[in-house]
């Protein structure tokens, strides 16, 4: 769970006239709750781990990287400035499944031009070009997930 909405919480605890208040995300809970007049043993915040934790981690794979048995290895991608992903979440080629792609292979691009959006925690955060050439690659397709530091483009 973000920091941030850990925060506005605790804003939104002081503000009102509540004791208590536990947030569910998923796995994830936050409960926070104000200190009492009387002394006690527990923490005023409490973060909650995830209920069912996996024995390993399993990596998740985009298709690209199914397909060729695991990462793309940087011998694998074409010559060129890689943008890879900033964060983890759901690579859009499109602002909606009715336009087309932002990009296509071929395509020029200048700095700062759209190639594609990350949906991550419900808000949409556009991957914008950081500097112009032509497509070269498009390493993942629309409504896959995507790993921190995965390679998305390739821009010669």
């Amino acid at each position: 769970m973000d920091l941030r909405k850990i925060k506005k919480l605790i804003d939104l605890l002081e503000e009102s006239n509540l004791t208590e208040i536990e947030i569910r995300e998923g796995e994830e809970a936050v409960r926070l709750s104000r200190a009492s007049a009387a002394p006690a043993a527990a923490p005023a915040v409490v973060v909650a781990a995830p209920a069912v934790a996996p024995a390993a981690p399993m990596p998740m794979q985009s298709p690209v990287q199914a397909a060729t048995g695991g990462a793309p290895k940087p011998s694998d991608l074409p010559p060129g400035h890689v943008v890879r992903a900033p964060m983890v979440g759901t690579f859009y080629a499109s602002p909606s499944p009715d336009k087309p792609a932002f990009v296509t292979v071929g395509q020029q691009v200048k700095p700062g031009d759209t190639l594609g959006i990350i949906e991550a925690m419900k808000m949409f955060n556009p991957i914008e070009a950081e500097v112009g050439g032509t497509v070269l690659a498009i390493q993942c397709e629309s409504g896959q997930p995507v790993e921190f530091d995965q390679p998305l483009f390739v821009i010669g």
